[in-house]
């Protein structure tokens, strides 16, 4: 039977009344919400009105309850499970793989996927110990005789996002009482759909060398705890597709709806299983792992190339079911796995590079490490009970006081999603207690939509409610601003996405877009003060883009309470750091040869390098269709463009303007910029410089901007995507398919 999602159709007409009103087409209705103008007398099918969340009354407050959460890492499974795994032949150690079962499904190892990458579909292409390329052509080192395993459960959880009470207010920061007839009350919990149950979800600290292999189950039939699970949105057959974020990872590994079509599709065959009819009429999460299946995915610790200038440090598992990748990520699928060096950066500040780490080894492959701290930032809307839930996806236009306090979604937002309460790992304006010497925070946008530009800021007044201070309406997101906040010493950035910088690069603030990450080292043994503020200035009201700056707008996202007494800190400082090379750069490539950067720049115009440019616009076929690549939407069966493997190139990334910004996300392998808007990242946009500088899997995309990345392809053949991280774009179909192939097999380019 099709669900409501299926049997809508949606007048393209209806759907860019507004896209093309922007803000102008809003008012506040006597209820305190926005609706598009004009909608009594008919118009738009879907509503663009968001909730005005209730106001956290006491945010900061330094109790236990309120600690930032700070995950721990994850352990191995249970042997006996493993052994249970292994007497099934699911375990995904035999090195001949060929018969490795990765997925319920038997592999299948002929067909058009084979003939194309010479693979099979449901095995490894490469495991744990197999002989791997290596610069020198030295045996790569793995360490030890298997990989680590991992069991992790996708389950229904519950979440509260502060421990403190909260006062229903309307869009005028008006108190008001909530549908249940109460005032100021207690959070409800949210449901989500979490790794092991848990947002964020589990920490994997890995290390290079020593493969990682995770087993991710659905549960997602299951509620033990009896919750309520009314809801509209997420994957409406419950699936998850996990992504590692961005592993070097093969693709039956990568967790992409272009691998996965092509996976899924197998499943019709004469048991007459109605997925694959399903996935070809369009359905494309059915192109996942449903409740009951579970999937091995093998995270090698193999660096491309076996080059370690091409070592990471800080991944994300997210999911990335086709269509409601945003959905299922805002409800909860989101982990966290810093990947360490044994060379360079082994968690011990005491080594290599002496990053600031105490490590706590657990002798199974496993560790902590104190002192290096993970900071996903996420905002959310929560329902006000009066906000009507009306799209192809949520709802029909009823309004529901029965989720009132629970995160509240819009599938369908005219320009992006954005929250209006800023969490940091889950909590909204949590406490961290630091101690006065130098740490090192890893920050993650997990974010659907928003750009944050943050800072550290010192304040006598601490912070003041906006609407105390006489905002209404998108001015109340934050729900808090400092008044008089004075910036800290600057960030000491050591890393981004791509890995560690070629050296540390100071900055008073730094911008953080959807998926990106950033690593810093910072001195909390520089300051007499006692609390400091992690603070976001970009003011971003709608999904589009930042708004005009606006020098009010400080919105306080934690409170770091720093304790004195003794402290051992044998990390390097910072005047140490800047004397070194933490990474060597790696190479440029330019038509499958080794080139330096001012060759590679003198081809920035050549007309062989492959464009895509990123669109708004429609599809005659598809009432979902939002955004484009190159006049294209995502068609899995249509790849957009075909390498070589071991090819490396340059490649052209344009936003198509119309004052949009996107984040724009390459699987596979990190790319270098060669140029953006025809400069060289040594003399281009500064707030750009420190990831231009290096490797990055995320490009920040500014209004009409073009950069010209250099890529290679090395290790696997196989299906690929790249996309906008976006979220609301990416489910909307800003996305492409691209393939490796084997050496020497034809290749093709696209269109011009």
């Amino acid at each position: 039977m099709l669900s409501r999602a299926e049997k809508v159709k949606l007048s393209r007409r209806d759907m860019l009344k507004l896209s093309a009103g922007g803000a102008g087409l809003f008012a506040l209705t006597a209820s305190g919400f926005a609706v598009p103008r004009g909608v009594a007398s008919g118009g738009p099918v879907y509503l663009e009105a968001f909730p005005t969340s209730p106001l956290i009354t006491d945010p900061f407050r330094d109790i236990p309850e309120n600690q930032l959460p700070i995950p721990q890492a994850l352990r191995p499974m249970e042997s006996s499970v493993l052994s249970a795994l292994q007497a099934k032949g699911e375990d995904c150690y035999d090195p001949h793989h060929q018969d490795c079962h990765a997925d319920p499904t038997k592999p299948v190892t002929s067909g058009g996927y084979w003939d194309k990458y010479t693979q099979s579909l449901g095995s490894h292409q490469i495991c744990h110990g197999d002989p791997v390329p290596t610069p020198d052509g030295k045996p790569f080192q793995w360490v030890g005789d298997k990989p680590v395993a991992y069991q992790i459960k996708l389950q229904v959880g519950k979440h509260y996002f502060t421990s403190s009470q909260v006062q229903p207010i309307n869009s005028f920061g008006k108190n008001i009482v909530a549908p249940n007839g109460q005032g100021k009350q207690n959070l409800p919990y949210s449901v989500i759909h979490g790794f092991n149950g848990t947002f964020p979800g589990p920490r994997i600290n890995a290390m290079y060398h020593r493969g990682s292999m995770v087993r991710f189950e659905n549960h997602l039939d299951e509620n033990p705890m009896q919750l309520d699970r009314r809801s509209d949105f997420g994957a409406p057959n419950n699936a998850f597709l996990t992504h590692l974020h961005n592993g070097h990872t093969a693709p039956e590994s990568d967790g992409q709806p272009h691998y996965s079509f092509h996976r899924f599709t197998t499943l019709g065959g004469s048991d007459g299983d109605e997925r694959a009819n399903d996935i070809e009429a369009g359905l494309h999460y059915r192109a996942a792992w449903e409740p009951t299946e579970w999937v091995n995915q093998l995270y090698l610790g193999y660096p491309a190339g076996g080059d370690d200038r091409e070592k990471q440090s800080f991944f994300w598992f997210h999911d990335h079911v086709h269509g409601h990748t945003g959905a299922n990520v805002y409800k909860g699928m989101v982990g966290l796995m810093p990947i360490y060096d044994p060379k360079l950066d082994f968690g011990d500040e005491r080594y290599g590079l002496r990053l600031p780490g105490v490590k706590k080894d657990y002798g199974d492959g496993t560790f902590d490490v104190d002192y290096d701290i993970p900071l996903a930032l996420y905002d959310c809307r929560l329902d006000d009970g009066l906000t009507p839930h009306k799209d192809a996806h949520n709802g029909n236009g009823e309004t529901h006081p029965e989720w009132w306090g629970k995160t509240y979604f819009r599938h369908f937002p005219n320009h992006g999603f954005v929250g209006d309460i800023m969490t940091v790992n889950g909590t909204a304006y949590p406490v961290m207690h630091v101690k006065r010497r130098r740490y090192r925070l890893r920050f993650l946008d997990a974010s659907i939509s928003r750009i944050y530009n943050l800072q550290l800021m010192t304040s006598v007044k601490g912070p003041i409610a906006a609407r105390d201070l006489g905002y209404t309406g998108d001015e109340l997101q934050g729900q808090y601003r400092l008044t008089d906040g004075q910036k800290w010493a600057p960030w000491h950035q050591i890393a981004n996405e791509g890995g560690l910088l070629p050296q540390v690069v100071d900055r008073d603030s730094f911008e953080l877009w959807p998926a990106k990450r950033k690593e810093f080292v910072v001195d909390f043994g520089e300051t007499t003060d006692k609390v400091l503020y992690l603070v976001n200035t970009m003011k971003m009201t709608t999904g589009r883009m930042w708004d005009s700056s606006d020098s009010k707008y400080v919105v306080p996202l934690m409170k770091i309470v720093i304790d004195d007494g003794p402290v051992v800190d044998n990390s390097a400082p910072v005047s140490v750091l800047k004397k070194v090379v933490l990474r060597q750069t790696p190479d440029y490539y330019f038509n499958n040869q080794v080139v330096d950067q001012k060759t590679a720049f003198s081809k920035i115009d050549d007309k062989s390098i492959p464009t895509f440019e990123l669109q708004r616009g429609s599809a005659a076929d598809d009432p979902e269709t939002e955004w484009l690549i190159n006049g294209l939407q995502f068609e899995a069966t249509k790849p957009m463009i075909s390498v070589n493997r071991g090819s490396g190139s340059l490649w052209r990334v344009r936003n198509g303007g119309g004052g949009w910004v996107h984040p724009m996300h390459l699987h596979m392998e990190e790319h270098r910029i060669v140029a953006r808007n025809g400069k060289a990242p040594s003399t281009g946009d500064a707030r750009h410089y420190a990831d231009d500088s290096s490797k990055e899997d995320v490009i920040a995309l500014d209004p009409s901007e073009t950069t010209v990345i250099s890529r290679k392809f090395r290790t696997f053949t196989g299906p690929y995507v790249a996309h906008c991280h976006n979220l609301a774009h990416e489910d909307h179909n800003m996305m492409f398919g691209w393939e490796i192939v084997p050496e020497g097999a034809p290749t093709f380019k696209p269109r011009a």
